[in-house]
């Protein structure tokens, strides 16, 4: 009895060991009836251009990516709240807005003078953005807020005497 058992502990072992070999002759599903080895057909475009998980990378591997990056964001319906917090070496600006829909992600506090962290008369003035659907529910209020942070230094706001946020309906402000 000792001896069938190890037998078919050996023979299931060689057999699960061919299934690394699957087009080999030596594979026991290939000795009957199955003529020539089958060969895997080649793909006609190249894995990455194919797979759209894999980034494209085109040209040369020493060449740095483009460091503009386009923010397709649109601004958030209305401002609600603003908050600038005291923290160790600057502050933390602290935004809250309410979009029309639901679903918008990707917030953003962009600077409205297209210069980051740079006051304008005495002015830091930002805009609430996010990327937002067209298709989703617009569901409650508490289901739609969305919130935003920024940290500004010290240097930052030794010539900021008013902080505004704009949104698409409404701006808030506050003054140091």
């Amino acid at each position: 009895m000792r001896i069938i058992v190890a037998l078919m502990v050996v023979s299931s072992l060689t057999l699960a060991g061919c299934a690394g070999w699957r087009d080999s002759r030596v594979n026991p599903g290939n000795w009957f009836g199955g003529g020539a080895p089958k060969r895997a057909a080649q793909p006609t475009t190249s894995t990455a251009a194919s797979n759209p998980l894999i980034p494209d990378q085109s040209g040369s591997i020493f060449r740095r990516k483009s460091a503009v990056e386009v923010y397709e964001g649109t601004p958030i319906h209305s401002v609600t709240s603003l908050a600038l917090e005291p923290s160790s070496g600057g502050a933390i600006l602290r935004v809250t807005g309410v979009p029309l829909r639901q679903g918008a992600f990707d917030v953003r506090l962009t600077p409205v003078s297209g210069r980051i962290d740079q006051p304008v008369n005495g002015v830091l003035a930002y805009r609430l953005e996010a990327i937002q659907p067209t298709t989703t529910p617009q569901g409650p209020e508490r289901t739609r807020r969305v919130h935003a942070g920024r940290f500004l230094t010290d240097e930052t706001l030794r010539d900021v005497r008013v902080i505004s946020v704009r949104g698409a309906g409404n701006v808030i402000t506050t003054r140091r």
